[in-house]
């Protein structure tokens, strides 16, 4: 298991974030989409908790991500709650760890 990022979850203050926020403890695995259809980034990558979008990778990091899905391989990504904090600002209250599996 490699290291790809660790960031804070864009958009976390625009989608259901704060619905599931008390369930996503830390190591909780989240799922990823493309969403090729993002009006404001064609490379968009969003994150999901269980049914519930919670944000996106932020652009600064989501070209690695959109091109291994792209060709198939999300099965080799492991992303997961790294830390959460009620007292941040909404935008970095989640921070998650994505690893590179299975390789």
């Amino acid at each position: 298991m490699e290291h790809l990022a660790n960031f804070n979850i864009a958009g976390f203050t625009y989608y259901d974030g704060a619905l599931v926020f008390e369930k996503l403890k830390i190591g909780q695995k989240l799922k990823l989409q493309l969403e090729e259809n993002n009006r404001y980034d064609a490379r968009a990558v969003a994150i999901y908790f269980k049914d519930h979008k919670i944000g996106f990778i932020p652009r600064t990091e989501n070209r690695i991500f959109y091109k291994m899905l792209k060709v198939g391989l999300e099965k080799n990504i492991r992303i997961l709650v790294q830390t959460r904090d009620a007292t941040a600002h909404p935008e970095h209250q989640i921070r998650v760890v994505a690893h590179l599996i299975g390789k």
